[in-house]
């Protein structure tokens, strides 16, 4: 077994089931995408943040 599956299905087990439920969700998400073919052309939560937070930075004159 892959070791990422085999780590996946250990935090599963001890994170508390709220943790684990939205990590399902988003591992399930993330299938669908590349499923889709569609994985790389959708931004991480990570850009879309930066993103966010250069919008509400005050402009510089």
């Amino acid at each position: 077994m892959d070791a990422l599956v085999e780590k996946l299905d250990a935090k599963l087990r001890e994170w508390r089931p709220e943790t684990a439920a939205q990590v399902r969700e988003r591992v399930a998400e993330v299938i669908e995408l590349a499923d889709q073919d569609v994985l790389d052309v959708t931004p991480s939560r990570a850009i879309e943040q930066e993103v966010l937070d250069l919008l509400d930075e005050p402009p510089t004159r």
